[in-house]
Protein backbone atom coordinates (compact mmCIF):
# COMPACT_ATOMS: atom_id res chain seq x y z
CA UNK A 1 0.00 0.00 0.00
CA UNK A 2 1.22 3.29 -0.93
CA UNK A 3 -0.69 6.82 -0.86
CA UNK A 4 1.32 8.18 -3.68
CA UNK A 5 2.80 11.00 -1.69
CA UNK A 6 6.47 11.21 -0.34
CA UNK A 7 7.32 10.45 3.12
CA UNK A 8 10.39 9.52 4.70
CA UNK A 9 9.23 6.84 5.79
CA UNK A 10 7.54 4.99 3.19
CA UNK A 11 3.84 3.36 3.31
CA UNK A 12 4.91 -0.29 3.21
CA UNK A 13 7.64 -0.23 6.10
CA UNK A 14 5.18 1.54 8.15
CA UNK A 15 2.37 -1.15 7.92
CA UNK A 16 5.04 -4.03 7.98
CA UNK A 17 6.19 -2.34 11.77
CA UNK A 18 2.54 -1.45 12.78
CA UNK A 19 2.26 -4.22 15.33
CA UNK A 20 5.96 -3.74 16.77
CA UNK A 21 4.98 0.33 16.84
CA UNK A 22 1.82 -0.66 18.60
CA UNK A 23 3.30 -3.01 21.23
CA UNK A 24 6.01 -0.75 21.79
CA UNK A 25 8.68 -3.24 20.48
CA UNK A 26 10.68 -0.99 18.42
CA UNK A 27 13.51 1.57 19.44
CA UNK A 28 12.01 5.28 20.46
CA UNK A 29 13.79 6.78 16.97
CA UNK A 30 11.56 4.18 14.69
CA UNK A 31 8.66 4.82 16.55
CA UNK A 32 9.15 8.56 16.16
CA UNK A 33 9.23 8.03 12.47
CA UNK A 34 6.29 5.85 12.73
CA UNK A 35 4.19 8.39 14.37
CA UNK A 36 4.95 11.20 12.45
CA UNK A 37 4.42 9.08 9.02
CA UNK A 38 1.09 8.11 10.38
CA UNK A 39 0.40 11.94 11.23
CA UNK A 40 0.94 12.77 7.57
CA UNK A 41 -0.38 10.00 5.62
CA UNK A 42 -3.94 8.93 6.22
CA UNK A 43 -4.01 6.13 4.50
CA UNK A 44 -1.66 4.48 6.58
CA UNK A 45 -3.59 5.84 9.83
CA UNK A 46 -7.03 4.21 8.78
CA UNK A 47 -4.84 1.00 8.15
CA UNK A 48 -3.45 1.73 11.55
CA UNK A 49 -6.88 2.56 13.29
CA UNK A 50 -8.12 -0.88 12.05
CA UNK A 51 -4.54 -2.65 13.62
CA UNK A 52 -5.74 -0.71 16.76
CA UNK A 53 -8.96 -1.80 17.31
CA UNK A 54 -7.75 -5.49 16.33
CA UNK A 55 -5.38 -5.29 19.16
CA UNK A 56 -8.10 -3.87 21.62
CA UNK A 57 -9.82 -6.44 21.16
CA UNK A 58 -7.29 -9.12 21.76
CA UNK A 59 -6.60 -6.96 24.64
CA UNK A 60 -9.81 -7.34 26.34
CA UNK A 61 -10.36 -10.87 25.41
CA UNK A 62 -6.55 -12.32 26.23
CA UNK A 63 -6.07 -10.04 29.53
CA UNK A 64 -2.09 -9.24 30.11
CA UNK A 65 -1.13 -12.32 28.55
CA UNK A 66 2.37 -12.72 26.59
CA UNK A 67 3.20 -15.08 24.07
CA UNK A 68 6.69 -16.67 24.92
CA UNK A 69 9.32 -15.17 23.73
CA UNK A 70 10.23 -17.54 21.02
CA UNK A 71 6.96 -17.37 19.81
CA UNK A 72 6.75 -13.82 19.21
CA UNK A 73 10.53 -14.46 17.26
CA UNK A 74 9.21 -17.08 15.20
CA UNK A 75 6.08 -14.99 14.33
CA UNK A 76 8.38 -11.83 13.69
CA UNK A 77 10.60 -13.72 11.15
CA UNK A 78 7.86 -15.49 9.40
CA UNK A 79 6.25 -12.74 8.95
CA UNK A 80 9.08 -10.89 7.85
CA UNK A 81 9.42 -13.42 5.58
CA UNK A 82 5.59 -13.56 4.17
CA UNK A 83 6.00 -9.50 3.90
CA UNK A 84 9.54 -9.82 1.74
CA UNK A 85 7.58 -12.39 -0.28
CA UNK A 86 4.09 -10.32 -1.32
CA UNK A 87 6.91 -6.98 -1.50
CA UNK A 88 8.86 -9.41 -4.73
CA UNK A 89 6.16 -11.24 -6.22
CA UNK A 90 4.96 -10.03 -10.02
CA UNK A 91 1.67 -10.15 -10.34
CA UNK A 92 0.82 -10.86 -14.05
CA UNK A 93 -2.34 -9.37 -15.73
CA UNK A 94 -5.33 -11.75 -16.52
Amino acid sequence: MSCGEPHETDCRDVLAEVYLYLDLECSDDRRDLIRTHLDECSPCLREYGIEQEVKALVARCCGDERAPTELRERLRVRLSELVFEADSREYLPD
